[in-house]
């Protein structure tokens, strides 16, 4: 059961005192990062260095599901693919804040409800996906990215599919009476009718494969450098096709969406071999995302951040917006029959 005002208690002194139970010297410098789902900060050290704090929402992850993520983030930095891995934590002796650590390596501290993990600090910008050439050094990135997720599966984090992802997020806000009754009919209509599109697409790809996936792979959680890009942030970590952490990656006009798929399949075949059905999924992933993110906000409207920061949400108009962006999903995904299968060929 996630709590409604998980950090209602997180005070500046409650996390330096945290950080000091596992042996971090903390300078006083506290910076509070951009995050909704979680509390991150960047907590300065005696040498002067930087570390990234991360305190989970209580209720959402389980402890294995926690650790799943710190391990794939670690599988991925012995295969030399550049993410941030979570530090080894040590108890202090005689803390002012009693909690223990667990995983092996342990990499997640505990005390009641909270539960932080530690990564160092990594800057860098965002990449330019004007740029074929970053696009196509994109691909070869989750194309690694998924050699790795590909070896094995997660045993304890979720799967990505039409009725985990989507259905259960429509049924939740139909039950907690979240949609405005002014436009509940057409919205509930609609999403059925986008869920059943999206179900058609998924069942169309005999083996479709599934791998452990960055999950939410958005241009804020891939940092540039001079050396190339790293992965921030695998809290959406999860099970589904590779389609997903290339979608998200894809902006602007149908034909410039077009050239930056191109170029990034490019660089993921110079790598590895990538299933081209999985193009057909793009339109269904983008229909799980739009319910998914309703229902997110719904969930966390408790937390005193989520009205602060969406005030728009929960509106009518909202829910109006919802139905119309469902029905244009509708027409993409093809109301009239399958779209014609696509393949490199194409390209």
């Amino acid at each position: 059961m996630l709590q409604e005002t998980p950090y209602a208690d997180l005070t500046p002194d409650l996390v330096l005192q945290a950080l000091q139970a596992v042996g971090m010297e903390c300078d006083g410098r506290l910076l509070q990062l951009n995050s909704y789902e979680n509390r991150v900060f960047q907590v300065g050290l005696d040498d002067g260095s930087f570390v990234i704090a991360k305190f989970y929402r209580a209720g959402r992850w389980t402890h294995a599901q926690i650790l799943e993520e710190h391990q794939f983030a670690q599988e991925l930095m012995a295969a030399e693919v550049p993410a941030v891995a979570p530090l080894s934590l040590q108890v202090t002796p005689h803390s002012s804040l009693e909690l223990h650590t667990e995983g092996h390596p342990p990499t997640l501290a505990v005390a009641n409800t909270l539960r932080f993990a530690l990564t160092p600090r990594r800057g860098g910008r965002a990449p330019e996906l004007e740029d074929p050439d970053v696009l196509e050094r994109l691909g070869r990135f989750l194309a690694r990215l998924h050699t790795v997720g590909a070896s094995r599966p997660f045993r304890h984090r979720p799967t990505m599919g039409v009725e985990q992802t989507g259905r259960a997020a429509r049924n939740w806000l139909i039950e907690h009476q979240m949609v405005s009754p002014d436009q509940q009919t057409l919205w509930r209509d609609a999403a059925d009718r986008a869920l059943d599109l999206a179900a058609e697409a998924f069942a169309r790809i005999d083996g479709l494969k599934q791998l452990r996936l960055h999950g939410d792979c958005h241009v804020g959680n891939i940092l540039w450098t001079p050396d190339g890009p790293h992965f921030v942030d695998l809290d959406d970590a999860c099970m589904g096709p590779a389609i997903q952490d290339v979608w998200m990656l894809l902006s602007g006009e149908p034909q410039e969406r077009q050239r930056q798929l191109h170029a990034m399949l490019e660089g993921y075949e110079s790598f590895a071999n990538f299933d081209w059905r999985e193009l057909q999924l793009i339109e269904p992933l983008r229909t799980l995302r739009i319910l998914h993110h309703s229902a997110w906000l719904a969930r966390r409207w408790a937390d005193p951040a989520f009205p602060a920061a969406f005030p728009w949400f929960g509106s009518s108009a909202y829910w109006a917006e919802q139905t119309q962006l469902l029905r244009q999903q509708i027409e993409l995904m093809g109301e009239a029959g399958a779209p014609p299968e696509i393949d490199s060929s194409d390209w």
